[in-house]
């Protein structure tokens, strides 16, 4: 009887020790709304109107090409012209998409960036998308816009 008394109040207190170091080995968990923090991030929105300059380039292109295309008379020439147009074209449509392309993931790299900047400062060891996170975890959007906004954030790629 006492053995199996010994044997319990040991195997409680590995049970407690184990618990115990399981909670101070407990991971702190932050959130960010991604899409808050790029529509209030600076350089993401220089680098979205941008694009849409470019977007806006590109259309006007296409219009400028259509007024030509009607004064043309000639079929022979009418052809060789749309021809013309759709090497142009395609080499603007890929500049763009490669620009665009190259934004987004400026954008995306730098608030990584900052946001592992600002979960190490903040001593966060896990940060989720805001969408996974029902109830509790340090909200870090605020922080992560403050921090790229902020003259301390050098990005990677400018």
């Amino acid at each position: 009887m006492k053995k199996i008394k010994a044997i319990l109040i040991a195997v409680t207190a590995l049970f407690a020790l184990t618990v115990s170091n399981q909670a101070s080995q407990a991971q702190t968990i932050g959130y960010v709304n991604y899409k808050d923090v790029e529509s209030n991030y600076e350089y993401a929105k220089q680098a979205y109107k941008e694009i849409d300059t470019k977007y806006l380039e590109l259309q006007q292109f296409l219009m400028d090409k259509e007024k030509q295309y009607k004064n043309i008379d000639s079929p022979i020439n009418k052809k060789n012209f749309e021809e013309q147009v759709q090497k142009d074209f395609k080499a603007k449509s890929e500049e763009f998409d490669k620009l665009k392309l190259k934004r987004a993931q400026e954008v995306e790299n730098n608030i990584l960036q900052a946001t592992k900047a600002v979960a190490a400062d903040k001593k966060i060891d896990v940060v989720l998308d805001y969408r996974v996170i029902f109830t509790g975890g340090t909200d870090l959007s605020k922080d992560v816009i403050q921090y790229l906004n902020s003259g301390k954030f050098k990005p990677i790629n400018k």
